[in-house]
């Protein structure tokens, strides 16, 4: 099972490397509820000490599905694609999806995926509490004048 790198972290920050989109899939865990193995998937909450979001990084094999529909009590889902393609349902409809799809689910929604592709299916899934989101983009934050530490070559 391979284990997340931490990078570096302070009090105001933690950097893990997760690895390339080939090294997800050798990634398991132990389902929390279910106490069974989950290969190809990790979660990022608690190695990052994330308290806002829930960030995941899951594998499907070539021509199989995630294997079960689910909903949540409160909490949104982003999936985005970063490999493969397939098809993407949500209550009845169902609809294409590849590299560079992007989902957002609401909480009810009876959710699933599969690859159809010859390839990995690699995606990322942020989940979020449901209309937790005060303030986005410019609106929450200010710049500040910082002198880079780093030396880009030109």
């Amino acid at each position: 099972m391979k284990k997340l790198e931490l990078i570096s972290e302070n009090k105001n920050y933690t950097a893990v490397n997760v690895g390339s989109l080939e090294d997800v899939g050798n990634y398991s865990l132990i389902h929390p509820k279910l106490k069974t193995e989950i290969k190809g998937k990790v979660f990022l909450k608690e190695p990052t000490k994330s308290t806002g979001t829930e960030i995941s990084f899951t594998t499907i094999p070539p021509k199989s599905e995630l294997g079960y529909f689910h909903i949540h009590y409160k909490d949104e889902e982003t999936y985005i694609i970063l490999k493969g393609s397939g098809y993407y349902q949500v209550d009845d409809d169902c609809f294409p999806v590849q590299e560079g799809s992007v989902i957002r689910v609401a909480p009810d929604g009876v959710r699933s995926l599969c690859n159809t592709s010859e390839e990995n299916m690699v995606y990322m899934c942020i989940q979020a509490k449901e209309n937790s989101l005060e303030e986005h983009t410019t609106d929450d934050g200010k710049r500040i004048a910082v002198t880079p530490k780093w030396e880009i070559k030109k």
